[in-house]
């Protein structure tokens, strides 16, 4: 490519700017990756599903051999039938905002093309991770859209960005040498710039406690609108998360937007500590900003905790005024390692 997709006039939209479908990755089956709570966890699958197609389409990718039974599952949860759409894309987990396309939009004319970005399973943690790596070529294929080979590893849930080319993102995990080790920090965001059409990268440090990916800004801190984040904030100053995130916030003070203002900055407390003794995560990595903006809603995932569910639904629904706000309660996808944002993919209109 002789001009970056960013001189070509591409930039990827914010995730609240209008959208034609939501793209998801079913749960597999794999053994290795559900074990024993796959039912539960395609039950909350279908809920999720459920939920967006009464906004917007919503995309599956998963073999065609499981698409009926998939799309039985997904009506049972009341979903309005010609908004659910599966696709005969192979996959070999669920987390799509990780391995899914990053889509970009042109400036002028609408168009949008897709850039590919290599998923290596979070630092070759877990696998297998190949059929997930081909999903966006998928994708691409199937809507008959212009894809492009980034020729780096990044997952989406690394990466949160407004309107205005700003783009916010963790240390922790594009920095880590488990991603890209020969490339420099700036040469990683020289790449970013290029195809996802940013003029800004803001680095926080690090993730919560819990988190696989080590470290994804979509637990940590999420615009709402172009001059409003919203941050995390563990409040017991014993739990491990308090410091990190309090770094996080303190750095966050000296961002500016682009007419040189500062944005307001929100603090959202975390659930109270998740924690599983019997399972591979003692804490889990539970946040309320893992939450997924809709053409008119916004799914919040939700932890069964009652006061503080309901603190962050009610922050939530102020700072998203006009949307509706859907609560879902996502313990069982957080049981591996993520929750409503980190399942799912958004395609702008």
């Amino acid at each position: 490519m002789s001009s970056s997709l960013k001189d070509l006039g591409y930039r990827m939209p914010a995730e609240w700017a209008p959208q034609s479908a939501i793209w998801l990755s079913w749960p597999s089956g794999h053994p290795d990756c559900w074990p024993e709570t796959l039912a539960k966890v395609e039950s909350v699958f279908a809920e999720i599903a459920a939920a967006i197609s009464r906004y917007e389409p919503v995309r599956i990718n998963a073999p065609a051999a499981r698409h009926e039974e998939i799309r039985r599952q997904i009506l049972g949860a009341r979903a309005t039938a010609d908004q659910v759409e599966l696709y005969d894309h192979p996959n070999n987990d669920v987390w799509c905002r990780d391995h899914g396309p990053l889509f970009v939009k042109h400036r002028d004319t609408g168009a949008l093309a897709i850039t590919d970005w290599g998923f290596n399973g979070w630092g070759d943690k877990f696998g297998p991770y190949e059929l997930d790596n081909e999903i966006p070529r998928h994708i691409a294929n199937t809507l008959g859209l212009p894809r492009f080979d980034a020729g780096m590893i990044l997952e989406g849930g690394s990466i949160e960005q407004n309107s205005l080319g700003q783009m916010l993102t963790t240390e922790a995990v594009l920095l880590n040498p488990n991603r890209n080790p020969d490339l420099s920090r700036g040469e990683i965001e020289e790449r970013i710039k290029a195809y996802l059409g940013m003029d800004e990268i803001f680095w926080l440090a690090s993730g919560i406690e819990g988190d696989d990916t080590d470290g994804h800004i979509d637990d940590i801190a999420r615009f709402v609108n172009d001059a409003t984040i919203v941050i995390s904030r563990e409040p017991d100053g014993n739990n491990a998360n308090h410091r990190v995130l309090a770094e996080n916030r303190e750095r966050l003070g000296d961002l500016r937007l682009p007419d040189g203002s500062k944005p307001e900055i929100v603090d959202i407390d975390l659930p109270e500590a998740c924690l599983a003794p019997d399972w591979r995560l003692p804490m889990l990595p539970a946040s309320y900003v893992n939450f997924l903006i809709l053409n008119g809603a916004v799914l919040v995932p939700v932890f069964g905790q009652e006061k503080r569910d309901r603190a962050a639904v009610g922050l939530l629904g102020e700072l998203f005024a006009g949307r509706e706000i859907v609560p879902i309660n996502a313990i069982d996808i957080v049981r591996e390692g993520g929750a409503i944002h980190c399942i799912s993919q958004q395609q702008p209109a």
